[in-house]
């Protein structure tokens, strides 16, 4: 039998820092560029896009990662922001926005039918009341342009209705039924969000007209999302690969074999990676310190790690969710954590002691950063032990 080449895991955290543009001569012109090399940036929490981008970019600015998001001079953004992996909102390269959705949404109409039925249920709403609301906002965009929730209600009043959610239940809340018909329209990819109301770091977004979006078999469609994660994040398990994506382990199955992806042996058990990436990564020469934000998509991209996170260091580095917080990286590794304080400035805390040449390096990071920030106060929407020690 054939012995798997084999990859330790030292040779993956090269990998990791070389493929993740984590030293810096590695950081790249545009936040696409950054978005592409991973092929997006995890979005549930606005300041993370920005955060992300900036790590890996020689010369950050708040504007330009905001035109990357939100200006489409060809029809659309450079960067699209849509629900995809596990139910969960990432921005994406544009270009490759319709095969990440078509891969990992399995039902395109549960949005619309889930909808439709809660606003039958709660306001008597028949399919011809759902259909002029949802036309009432198409047209409204299309004639006013970039417009907020509020706006939009303001103007249309059948979006101005209320409804109980979770009726009963000691959560009991009151929702509008813009956000229904507005969650499938964006879900569709027929509108966007565009600039919000406040700083880069709010949530208030107004929303604007999307651009059609490609129609790609889903089947072809994971296999070019496949091929994507191996060449980002590879060498990766079935199990990495299945958790990333949301998949069930017959779709995870068929798509890794479509990549043609070669097997190979690690600490973890069999991995995979692409043919043309077999030849060993050289460990990189110069210091590599990063601080990467909260839910930042190389801490998230893998279900096994601990080739490049002490397991002692999760509960500490963790919410009770599985969202992390904000990391200290030192050549592929996590070696502790950092959060910003009430006047601005970011302590940190490391795990271990890398030693004086990752320490300057850290510091050389914390001073990038703050120039980055110019004063802005970012709390993770996730906030983690570590990270609210940090920052009291």
């Amino acid at each position: 039998m054939t012995a798997l080449p084999r990859i330790s895991a030292a040779q993956r955290r090269a990998r990791l820092t070389r493929g993740h543009l984590l030293a810096p001569s590695l950081r790249k012109e545009r936040a696409e560029d950054v978005a592409a090399a991973l092929i997006g940036l995890h979005a549930t929490d606005p300041a993370t896009v920005f955060l992300a981008a900036a790590a890996r970019l020689h010369t950050p600015t708040a504007a330009a990662i905001g035109r990357s998001l939100y200006d489409a001079p060809a029809g659309g953004p450079a960067l699209e922001r849509i629900r995809c992996m596990r139910g969960t909102m990432f921005v994406v390269p544009g270009h490759l926005a319709p095969a990440v959705r078509s891969a990992t949404v399995r039902d395109s109409h549960r949005h619309r039918t889930d909808a439709m039925a809660k606003l039958r249920e709660a306001l008597g709403w028949d399919e011809h009341r759902y259909a002029t609301a949802e036309r009432a906002v198409l047209d409204t965009l299309a004639a006013r342009g970039a417009t907020t929730a509020a706006q939009l209600t303001a103007e249309i009043a059948d979006l101005r209705e209320q409804f109980a959610t979770f009726p009963g239940k000691s959560y009991e809340s009151r929702q509008r039924a813009a956000t229904p018909v507005l969650g499938v329209l964006a879900a569709e990819g027929r509108i966007r969000r565009a600039r919000p109301t406040g700083s880069w770091t709010s949530a208030q977004f107004r929303w604007t007209l999307a651009r059609p979006p490609a129609d790609v078999p889903a089947a072809g469609a994971r296999t070019t999302l496949a091929r994507h994660y191996l060449k980002a994040f590879g060498p990766v398990t079935v199990d990495d690969l299945k958790w990333w994506t949301g998949w069930n382990l017959t779709d995870t199955r068929k798509a890794l074999t479509a990549t043609g992806a070669q097997a190979v042996e690690l600490d973890q058990g069999t991995g995979y990676l692409l043919p043309e990436d077999l030849e060993p990564a050289p460990a990189t020469a110069e210091p590599a310190a990063a601080l990467l934000p909260g839910l930042d998509p190389t801490a998230m991209g893998w279900r096994n790690r601990d080739w490049y996170l002490d397991p002692d260091h999760t509960k500490a580095l963790f919410d009770r969710n599985g969202n992390i917080g904000p990391t200290v990286w030192w050549h592929g590794r996590i070696i502790g954590a950092w959060a910003q304080r009430p006047d601005a400035t970011i302590r940190y805390h490391l795990l271990a002691d890398p030693g004086r040449a990752a320490r300057t390096a850290v510091d050389q990071e914390i001073a990038r950063l703050t120039a980055f920030l110019d004063g802005t106060r970012v709390t993770p929407c996730y906030r983690t032990p570590l990270e609210r020690s940090l920052a009291a």
